[in-house]
């Protein structure tokens, strides 16, 4: 029988096991996917703390993004479906459908082709890395030639592929990471300056680089404290986009800077591109095109099998990575 993971109390990747059951039969609107590649996401680690925006029903499955070949449609799914390569795009409750297993049920409407130039691991690595910093960066900023852009946390899937949008886009990446450690591989991935939050001065660095302007589209994930950092790092009548609460501590509110430079803060989650299906398809083929000429290339930090899941999820837990932490499927 096919294996899941599932977990059946809250905490850390600790509570995850791996089980068996029946091959799972698609329903209306479904289709059941041979899995070769699984996608980690910091989502899921919140989500099996209890942390996340929905709470898990015990016991639960997870996991948005898988890679693999359609093997069984629902009775009402076009049948040319069957056979072909797909990865899913998280625009689903995790209490309904997860990801990770060796053979999984996914809804028709979570389904998205891919380059065939795309391995199954990096197919594991598209959607919510490059649809969470799409709707941010194009669809609310958006950004344009000339503008700086600050990217925090940027070592993530989620960083790395707003690195790639600013640059395709024509502005200036600036990326930050706690420490200096990182610095040289997020160089090469296209960040045009990186800083070290733990060892320099946020604020002062961004200024600087940005001859005294500020950066005016800040991505952020992390909340907490550090919003008013960032709040004196942003340009007058610029926009804090906030799409994440990875922060223990509680977030102020950074009136002062507010007023005094007009600025927008504006809260985002992925859900505003996918579950609008004209977004949605916009996002798709604007995504697509760029992976396959190149222009988009997704960075496989580390792989596991998926016998490993658990030490996949710790490793993700670790913060080492620089790029998508990937389980695959035999």
């Amino acid at each position: 029988m096919p294996k899941i993971v599932r977990f059946h109390a809250l905490g850390g990747p600790e509570v995850l096991k791996i089980e068996e059951q029946p091959t799972p039969e698609p329903k209306q609107g479904e289709v059941r996917i041979k899995v070769k590649a699984i996608g980690l996401n910091r989502a899921e680690w919140m989500f099996m703390h209890g942390q996340y925006l929905e709470n898990p029903k015990l016991p639960s499955g997870l996991g948005y993004e898988a890679a693999g070949t359609i093997e069984a449609v629902g009775p009402d799914v076009d049948k040319k479906w069957l056979g072909k390569a797909v990865a899913t795009i998280p625009s689903f409750s995790m209490n309904q459908y997860g990801m990770v297993g060796e053979e999984v049920i996914a809804p028709v409407y979570a389904l998205g082709e891919y380059p065939a130039s795309l391995s199954p691991e990096q197919a594991a690595a598209i959607w919510m890395q490059y649809l969470t910093a799409y709707g941010a960066l194009i669809e609310i900023a958006p950004v344009k030639k000339g503008d700086f852009v600050l990217i925090t946390a940027a070592s993530s899937s989620v960083g790395l592929a707003a690195i790639q949008i600013a640059k395709a886009e024509g502005a200036t990446a600036i990326a930050t990471t706690r420490k200096s450690d990182k610095k040289k591989e997020l160089l090469s991935l296209g960040a045009d300056h990186v800083i070290a939050t733990e060892e320099e001065g946020l604020a002062a660095r961004v200024l600087e680089i940005s001859g005294g302007k500020g950066a005016r589209v800040i991505f952020d994930p992390v909340g907490g404290p550090t919003l008013e950092k960032l709040a004196e790092a942003v340009s007058a009548g610029g926009i804090i986009i906030e799409y994440g609460a990875l922060a223990t501590q509680p977030t102020p509110f950074p009136l002062f800077a507010a007023l005094a430079k007009g600025l927008t803060f504006r809260g985002y989650v992925l859900g505003e591109v996918t579950t609008h299906p004209e977004k949605l398809g916009k996002a798709k083929k604007y995504i697509s095109e760029r992976l396959a000429d190149g222009r988009f290339s997704p960075k496989i930090a580390k792989t596991f099998p998926f016998a490993q899941t658990v030490q996949a999820y710790q490793y993700l837990e670790s913060n080492a990575q620089v790029g998508k932490v990937v389980v695959t499927v035999p």
